[in-house]
């Protein structure tokens, strides 16, 4: 689930998706360790905030928020989108694996951490740690963003998700 005005945040999640599906013929980084990944399917659907619903959460066996920071806060749709499910979900989903990504200007960690603690609510369980983008883009924001999505498709596949 994605929000992005600008694009920064949008292209971000490119990063992930196609680390995800690299990870489908590729290798990847595993606790310091390189891991062959082979046949795995994953299929990556990227839905904007403003579409995405509690279908959408169901629907998916890893759920990646990502999202800009505004005045040092959660951007409003992205907040909308966690109030819109978050009483329908609360007793259905518990456990359920996450990621967040974030992008601001000068810090980052107060989108994260807001999303944190909504979801520290409704009991879901962070499987990698925050990739938080600030300032202008670098190239290792941009891996960090292809190592997590490679990380998350090579979990799914081992079952560990």
């Amino acid at each position: 689930v994605q929000h992005s005005r600008s694009g920064s945040t949008a292209e971000r999640v490119g990063e992930l998706v196609a680390g995800a599906r690299d990870a489908v013929t590729g290798a990847g980084d595993i606790g310091g360790e390189t891991v062959l990944v082979e046949k795995v399917v994953v299929e990556t659907v990227v839905v904007d905030v403003v579409d995405a619903d509690a279908d959408t959460v169901r629907g998916a066996d890893v759920v990646v928020l990502a999202s800009p920071e505004r005045f040092g806060h959660i951007a409003g749709l992205m907040k909308d989108f966690l109030e819109r499910i978050y009483y329908e979900l609360l007793d259905e989903t518990p456990g359920r694996p996450y990621a967040i990504v974030t992008k601001g200007d000068t810090d980052g960690w107060g989108a994260t951490s807001a999303i944190e603690r909504i979801l520290t609510g409704l009991r879901w369980r962070a499987v990698a740690p925050p990739v938080v983008v600030t300032g202008p883009i670098t190239a290792a924001h941009r891996a960090a963003c292809v190592e997590l999505g490679v990380v998350l498709a090579a979990s799914l596949e081992a079952g560990l998700l």
